[in-house]
């Protein structure tokens, strides 16, 4: 917690020290009140007092209680302002934070738990911030100041009111003993939930397909459940707090006037008076006191989740990032549009075997090289290490000449033209969509259009409502799979870059706009090199080079013909897609 807060920028510190004079003004006024209120209870029983000396110290009393009203205010304002400008500035941290994270870091934490840990554990610290901060100041100089002016009233009193205050401390020490861990479970049971809604929603179509909306719903309560039995037994502990609370406060007040009236009932005449005086006094002093430790509780109720919250932020925070910037963004060799690998192996950080062996290969500008093999023989794996969503643990990715790890990042996307295995829709138009993002070249209408085009993505756009204009839901629920793929690869085409990376990407297309898509994308595409990762041999039958995989090992390199002949991994993958006369013709 303290870790987060030392993040004040100075106009915050500002602000904090304001309340603070603030709340020694109204904590003040608040102990002036008593004073006055002893001053009329002895005009009331003295003989002769005039009544406009009462009404000067209820008039006291009224303007104290009027002041400590328009503090309260503007410390409330204020605490208030302060706990969403940090709320709003801890957030940008924490999203910026997992924007620089590296695809494995992602998944150490997974989504849902990023996503709460952006969002409910955020509130948590500012609910602590904006109630608890404001109570944290005020409790204890109240306390403190309540207790000095108490002390020398009657020692009989002053014993009580130490009893009750051991009480109410032993209550709360052992609350936060049973509670605080408890409270660690609640936010990853909150992941959980979030994880279940999040699985729910994006897989809502195969789960109406398969009947499966009462498992789902067993599934959500389950872990539902879970949270709500967490929640009860935290809350059903903190309620034991508040009755004991009451007890003690309505005890103190009792046992006060019990010992006074013995006091009184023992003192001279001429003490009686100043004796009940000092009783209302204290009685009143002695509740601010308790009055206190109330607002400590509360501040301890909220303290055990805020600081879990605190630390689930500063764990993200603290991340070391894996994938870090380079220093280049200029051109600095010769060398345009290429991609080589030189002896690049890979293996999960948490990983014991490798997934890549020992790689190696050079495409020049203008080529078109392909990877194919089995699932999860390391295709997808090798094309990522391009644009560094994972770094080779050995070797060098090089791309125009230099290692990919020296560019900075933004200059190195500006290269690329990336299109996912899962196409990503964006909410917002289709035009929107198609020019997501930043490049090195100016992203006009005209090329919008014409890169919507070349992906044959123009017949189903223009038939849309607004055609360019139509606006697509996220994750392009409204629009079909291949739909999807063409408006990726269109997004890709825009930006114009010098090398292209398909991981999939073609896969939902139907066989005759595959081939109609890859002829245009050729002519377009034919100064630019592309790396495409393929299930189907038509769609890279006609590549420059073709790498084979299996089980993370090259084991062929070459053309199509080549491989037919050279490759038997190769040959059996083209042989269970297409007959021997199919391939013969594919490769003259």
């Amino acid at each position: 917690m303290l870790k987060l807060i030392k993040n004040f920028n100075k106009k915050e510190w500002g602000l904090v020290l304001v309340s603070l004079v603030l709340i020694v003004f109204q904590v003040w006024l608040d102990l002036k009140m008593p004073d006055y209120m002893a001053e009329i209870t002895k005009l009331v029983q003295t003989e002769g007092s005039a009544m406009a000396d009462i009404l000067k110290n209820g008039g006291f009393m009224l303007l104290c209680a009027f002041g400590s009203l328009l503090a309260a205010i503007f410390v409330g304002y204020l605490v208030s302002h302060l706990a969403s400008s940090f709320s709003m500035k801890v957030r940008k941290r924490l999203f910026t934070k997992v924007e620089e994270l590296s695809t494995h870091e992602v998944k150490q934490f997974s989504t849902n738990s990023l996503i709460t840990r952006t969002t409910n554990d955020i509130t948590q610290v500012e609910m602590l911030i904006g109630m608890g901060l404001q109570l944290l100041i005020k409790a204890p100089i109240t306390a403190v100041w309540a207790i000095t002016k108490i002390l020398n009233k009657s020692w009989q009193w002053s014993a009580v009111t130490a009893v009750a205050v051991l009480i109410l401390l032993s209550v709360i020490g052992t609350l936060m003993v049973i509670i605080l861990p408890k409270f660690k479970i609640v936010q990853k049971l909150i992941d959980s939930v979030n994880g279940v809604i999040r699985e729910h929603l994006t897989g809502i179509r195969v789960v109406r397909a398969f009947n499966a909306e009462g498992y789902q719903e067993e599934k959500f309560d389950a872990v539902n459940t879970k949270l709500t039995n967490q929640q009860l037994y935290n809350q059903k502990k903190f309620a034991f707090l508040s009755p004991v609370m009451y007890l003690v406060m309505n005890s103190l007040t009792l046992v006060i006037y019990f010992i006074g009236a013995y006091l009184i009932k023992d003192a001279l005449m001429v003490d009686k008076i100043g004796l009940f005086g000092d009783m209302v006094v204290f009685s009143s002093y002695a509740m601010q006191v308790i009055m206190s430790f109330l607002m400590l509780a509360m501040i301890f109720m909220m303290l055990p989740r805020a600081q879990v919250s605190a630390s689930r932020i500063n764990e993200v925070l603290d991340t070391e990032i894996s994938v870090l910037d380079g220093t280049i963004d200029t051109d600095t060799t010769k060398e345009v549009g290429t991609v080589e690998f030189k002896n690049v192996s890979f293996k999960y950080p948490d990983a014991e075997e490798y997934l890549l062996k020992d790689i190696s290969f050079k495409v020049n500008k203008g080529e078109t090289i392909a990877f194919i093999g089995s699932t999860g023989s390391g295709k997808s794996t090798l094309i990522n290490l391009v644009p560094r969503f994972y770094d080779a643990t050995e070797g060098e990715v090089l791309v125009d000449g230099v290692n990919v790890r020296d560019y900075k990042l933004e200059y190195l996307y500006n290269k690329l033209g990336y299109v996912p295995q899962k196409a990503v829709i964006f909410n917002g138009s289709v035009s929107e969509n198609v020019a997501y993002g930043e490049s090195l070249k100016e992203k006009t209408e005209e090329k919008v259009k014409e890169a919507i085009r070349v992906a044959q993505a123009s017949e189903f756009v223009l038939k849309m409502d607004d055609a360019y204009e139509t606006q697509l839901a996220s994750g392009g629920t409204n629009i079909s799979g291949g739909q999807k793929q063409r408006l990726a690869i269109a997004r890709a085409i825009a930006r114009e870059p010098e090398i292209y990376i398909f991981d999939d990407s073609f896969s939902a297309l139907d066989y005759k706009t595959d081939a109609i898509l890859r002829q245009e994308l050729k002519k377009y595409t034919r100064d630019a090199t592309s790396l495409i990762v393929a299930q189907r041999i038509g769609t890279i039958m006609n590549a420059d080079k073709i790498v084979v995989l299996d089980n993370g090992l090259c084991v062929g390199m070459g053309t199509h013909k080549e491989l037919l002949k050279n490759c038997e991994v190769y040959k059996q993958i083209a042989l269970s897609q297409l007959s021997k006369e199919e391939l013969l013709n594919g490769s003259k």
